[in-house]
């Protein structure tokens, strides 16, 4: 177990060759957001577009279009219900490097059908977040079904539903609750977020020890999936993109409360701060 570091995410952050284009720099699919949670979608795909990924391809409900088109003008969008036709969305995943679901699409059968589907038919790495989880809660085995590289990045009342485990008992010791998912899940890398979140995969844990408690509000965790979408669909081994993204989402996080305070800041400041990290980051 290790501490994460500004030179950790160095050594393993993805390279931008000189002869970059759009084509070679990933290719993110987010199916997140739906009517009233508009903001997630917004706030995931802002992170994931400041974080460097070549394109960013959005399924949303056509009602909420017009708002997110507005707010992300440089992501693709695909106005359709996500819930409709499931194979239509399967094969948008995989024709994309990675994909990002749950931010914003609530908790509903339709969300676990959706989830399900991906986890057994996505050809590319997948991030699963907020209620892709929660829809699965009670039915966390399914996750064993994956072929492809998976990362979870549950709260602690989230990892609470989908493990069974009370949340006093995750708070008291997070690592350990870690570790007993990871050998339960082998492969799936477990991002458990909080105060000192812990980031996980079979026998390697590393810790964060950046961030504040301003981070602490609703779309905080919206913005750290479209970061590490983005490192995943660059290429980024998904261990490392989770790990990085992590602690690109705290030093961001940082700044905005230098700068603006810890009960002032926004999650959308720290999107505004990404610059300043990834200028260090390419230093």
């Amino acid at each position: 177990m290790s501490e994460l570091s500004l030179n950790y995410v160095r050594s393993h952050f993805p390279v931008r060759p000189d002869d970059a284009h759009k084509g070679s720099m990933g290719a993110l699919c987010c199916v997140t957001g739906s009517f009233g949670y508009a903001g997630a979608a917004i706030l995931c795909a802002r992170a994931a577009l400041r974080s460097g990924v070549g394109l960013l391809y959005q399924v949303l409900p056509e009602r909420i279009y017009p708002i997110f088109t507005v707010s992300a003008p440089e992501a693709v969008c695909i106005p359709m219900d996500p819930f409709s036709d499931l194979d239509a969305v399967i094969t948008r995943i995989n024709a994309c490097t990675a994909a990002v679901i749950g931010c914003g699409l609530q908790n509903t059968a339709d969300t676990a059908a959706l989830t399900i589907k991906a986890i057994m038919n996505a050809d590319v790495p997948l991030l699963l977040d907020a209620d892709a989880l929660n829809s699965i809660s009670g039915n966390a085995d399914v996750i064993d079904s994956a072929h492809v590289p998976l990362i979870l990045t549950p709260h602690p009342k989230e990892f609470s539903r989908l493990t069974g485990e009370s949340v006093s008992d995750i708070l008291r010791d997070s690592k350990a609750a870690a570790t007993r998912f990871c050998q339960q899940h082998r492969d799936v890398v477990l991002v458990l977020k909080g105060h000192r979140t812990v980031i996980a995969q079979n026998d390697r844990m590393m810790i964060n020890t950046a961030g504040n408690p301003g981070m602490a509000k609703g779309g905080s965790g919206d913005v750290l999936s479209g970061i590490i979408g983005a490192l995943l669909a660059r290429g980024a081994e998904s261990f490392d993109a989770a790990a990085m993204g992590v602690h690109i989402h705290a030093l961001a996080g940082d700044i905005a409360a230098e700068g603006l305070s810890r009960t002032a800041m926004l999650p959308s400041d720290m999107i505004e701060n990404l610059p300043e990290v990834y200028i260090k980051i390419e230093a």
